[in-house]
């Protein structure tokens, strides 16, 4: 089982993560990617992360940071900021890495990474996820998660605002 003092290690910048995969590869381990905001984690969050996680043998999560979100969905968010969410995530079993990146999308952490798997939410089409041509490309396969319908952060923050 593991210690409270371990979760930190799952969190790793991005030269880190690259050693850290480089280990896994040497184990033969398929590493999965998915990404996202995860500013309110909900049971739609943890229902797409356990399913990302039967694709492979190690779950990397890609993290908007702070500034990511507010380009991405304004100034009211993020709700948590990136350390608290990195630490959730972090928290969770089915969880081997989280990196927090900076731009709009994960294309180039993706690029970098290039996971034998890319899952994001059934919401997407796979044309309209970052980094799905070049895994593709790469031998990779690109998963769309199922959704879980009604569930979604911005509808708890407006369920929220009307209590």
């Amino acid at each position: 089982m593991k210690s409270v003092q371990s979760i930190p290690s799952k969190i790793y910048d991005l030269p880190q993560l690259l050693q850290e995969v480089k280990r896994w590869r040497v184990k033969n381990k398929k590493v999965v990617f998915t990404n996202g905001v995860f500013d309110i984690l909900h049971e739609g969050h943890i229902a797409s992360l356990s399913q990302a996680a039967t694709h492979g043998d190690v779950l990397v999560i890609g993290l908007n940071s702070d500034a990511s979100v507010k380009r991405l969905k304004g100034d009211s968010r993020p709700v948590n900021n990136q350390g608290a969410r990195a630490l959730i995530l972090a928290s969770l079993v089915m969880t081997d890495a989280v990196v927090i990146f900076d731009e709009d999308t994960p294309l180039n952490l993706i690029k970098a990474i290039m996971p034998e798997v890319l899952v994001k939410g059934g919401d997407y089409t796979v044309e309209q996820i970052a980094g799905a041509k070049e895994v593709i490309a790469n031998g990779g396969q690109v998963i769309l998660a199922d959704m879980v319908e009604g569930i979604s952060t911005t509808a708890i923050i407006e369920k929220m605002k009307t209590q």
